[in-house]
């Protein structure tokens, strides 16, 4: 029973000393969980509030069946535009939260089903077969995806259009138009000033949680939202029920091809943030294990109205550092979040959207590797030189366009 439910082997060796680590670790993650799940939530054309009926469901998913006893699970950047390119064209022109929920709760059960009958057919090696230089690319070009994305909502209007050509083209005419809101701008802009600058100087502190704090007290206090600034409102109050999401069988095919793209991504990021950390702790890394707790995961956050999840790695490392010994860190993420929706749903109604773009923003920053960029072209100018065909430049440009390309249309 301890093989097929990791979770239970935890309980039965947990020591008190641990308890007190946990929780404060748990509060701590929850300032994360909170406002990056409502802008993840966003990223991928959903309603903020699936966010963080994701972050609850998902942690504790991983909880009970994840082998990790440090990672976190939750909505994530990388998976959000792959999220939004699959589910946004099978939806109207403009748009219907209800069925784009419903899409989304089915593509996270999808990605369930793939990655547990991965794992029952032991093929926890693939994830080793994904070449550096197409992850590299990958990386790239979807951190320009999400930079480009976001920034008409940090600057305070919208634009209708597909394809990342078509995204730049209607920013630069929004720009030239006049749209943007110079208070929303402000907001946006302080906010990844204050993000980056409190991650340089000083990275124990939680950025996010200040910099979120600082912008609902502007919004208070300079009454932001009569000066055209759009905000997040006040949540929905209480849990989501159990949803069978109710999907036409037209939509199948579309939503399984984009989950197995998602799969191997969340499982590419899964065991490589699984490898870092557990080179830390002495633990091994279990790829067949990793893909039953992440279906685990997916089929909690699918079976409540959430999204596919992955794992992240600055979540992870704000818990390591703040002391988590096990999952149950993960666990008290989730009750005060359940706490909060249902005791507390206005909490964030003063939050400007603008913050939840610079959230985004600084996270999509983070996932460009510019060093690993470098050291390819050098490789690709020597390969150029001494051989034919420069295999590397081929891809990194493959995995580039593979985002690059992708057409979306933003809400």
């Amino acid at each position: 029973m301890f093989g097929l439910v990791p979770g239970l082997r935890v309980i039965s060796s947990y020591r008190r000393r641990w308890l007190l680590k946990d929780v404060v670790a748990g509060v701590v993650l929850t300032t994360l969980l909170v406002p990056q799940g409502m802008a993840y939530a966003e990223l991928a054309g959903l309603p903020p509030i699936t966010g963080l009926y994701t972050s609850i469901m998902c942690l504790l998913g991983y909880a009970a069946f994840g082998p990790s006893r440090i990672l976190v699970l939750g909505p994530d950047s990388s998976l959000g535009p792959m999220i939004a390119a699959t589910i946004l064209p099978l939806i109207a022109a403009k748009g219907d939260p209800e069925r784009a929920v419903a899409l989304a709760s089915m593509l996270a059960i999808m990605v369930a089903a793939i990655m547990i009958l991965a794992s029952v057919a032991k093929l926890g090696f693939i994830a080793d077969l994904i070449s550096k230089p197409t992850m590299i690319g990958y990386m790239n070009g979807l951190a320009l995806t999400i930079l480009i994305g976001q920034l008409p909502k940090l600057f305070g209007f919208k634009v209708e259009a597909e394809g990342l050509i078509g995204e730049i083209a209607g920013f630069a005419r929004g720009l030239a138009d006049g749209k943007p809101v110079a208070a929303a701008a402000t907001a946006g802009i302080c906010g990844i000033a204050l993000i980056l600058v409190l991650q340089y100087w000083l990275p124990k502190v939680p950025a996010v949680l200040i910099m979120v704090v600082l912008e609902i007290a502007a919004t208070t206090v300079f009454g932001l939202g009569k000066h055209g600034v759009s905000l997040v409102g006040v949540l929905p109050k209480g849990f989501p029920p159990f949803t069978l999401p109710d999907v036409p069988r037209a939509d199948i095919g579309p939503l399984f091809a984009g989950a197995l793209g998602i799969a191997v991504v969340s499982l590419a990021d899964t065991i490589s943030t699984a490898s870092a950390f557990a080179a830390r702790t002495g633990q091994e890394v279990h790829g067949n294990g990793e893909m039953i707790g992440i279906g685990a995961a997916n089929l909690a956050a699918g079976l409540f109205q959430g999204f596919p999840v992955s794992t992240s790695g600055s979540r992870t490392a704000v818990a390591e550092r703040s002391g988590a010994k096990t999952q149950l860190a993960g666990v008290t993420g989730a009750a005060v979040i359940i706490v909060m929706i249902l005791l507390v749903p206005g909490l964030f109604r003063n939050l400007p959207q603008p913050a939840l773009a610079a959230v985004v923003i600084t996270a999509s920053l983070s996932l460009a590797d510019v060093p690993g960029t470098i050291d390819l072209s050098s490789s690709l100018a020597i390969t150029t030189i001494f051989t034919p065909e420069p295999s590397t430049g081929i891809w990194v440009l493959s995995g580039a366009l593979l985002f690059l390309t992708a057409k979306r249309k933003v809400r």
